[in-house]
């Protein structure tokens, strides 16, 4: 993996494209390449290299997903980024402590930075697929930051941690390849189905409890070899409880 790709950006439901150039060229400036649009709120990127001075490799490298889920699905741990104070079940990072999380966290594989939509953030939903959340902390008298502000604030402070030339030395062995974000979505939809039919889950509002498990499996920085062995035993668990609910 060259370096710079340990660090994902991702934006989340992006609609300007003068913002997606802005946030190409503080990439470009802090030595990051690795750019994917989560469900984008427009196709037209057309604008987006009238900003992205010199970010155009960035740029021409840039993916686009379906959702946050295909987004993160390399990545083996993720920060999402708010400007919301009130968070359900969550306590938000600093910038300093979320830049260091990344940079642990990127000795077992790929991380990402996550951003919301310019209009609305991001959703405790969308946050839900975050391992972690974190809030920059601004003046009373102007909360918001525009998101390129944003970016450029915490790809600054990654800069400074190393991560942009991190990505160079292999993955220590005693560390193993950290589960990805990807293969823990799979075992948290095999869960659900496996938990519902077991009656274990309230089938009329199953997110509340399924989410708490969600984030204890991405904090519990599972290789990838554990997080498919438990893939496999809630397979064999579903086709045992399917079994007991026909007879």
């Amino acid at each position: 993996m060259r370096p710079g790709e340990y660090l994902t950006v991702v934006l989340h439901q992006t609609r300007s494209p003068d913002n997606m150039g802005a946030v190409a060229r503080v990439m470009a400036n802090f030595g990051f390449s690795r750019l994917i649009l989560s469900d984008p709120a427009t196709y037209s990127f057309r604008g987006a290299e009238r900003l992205a001075v010199k970010g155009d490799a960035v740029l021409d490298r840039m993916a686009v997903a379906r959702d946050l889920p295909e987004a993160l699905k390399d990545c083996v741990y993720a920060v999402g980024t708010t400007s919301r104070t009130q968070l359900k079940g969550r306590v938000a990072l600093t910038p300093e402590e979320a830049v260091r999380k990344l940079a642990e966290e990127s000795e077992r594989g790929r991380v990402a930075l996550v951003f919301g939509g310019e209009q609305r953030g991001m959703s405790d939903e969308e946050l839900a697929r975050c391992t972690d959340v974190l809030v920059i902390p601004t003046s009373d008298v102007q909360p918001s930051m525009n998101l390129a502000q944003s970016a450029a604030v915490l790809l600054y402070l990654c800069h400074r941690q190393g991560m942009e030339t991190s990505a160079a030395a292999p993955v220590p062995e005693a560390l193993q390849e950290g589960a990805r974000l990807g293969t823990l979505n799979a075992l948290s939809t095999r869960m659900r189905e496996v938990m519902l039919k077991a009656e274990f889950l309230n089938p009329q509002a199953p997110e509340h409890v399924l989410n708490e498990l969600e984030l204890t499996l991405m904090r519990a920085r599972l290789t990838q070899r554990e997080a498919e062995l438990w893939l496999t035993a809630f397979k064999h668990l579903g086709r045992a409880v399917a079994r007991g609910t026909s007879t």
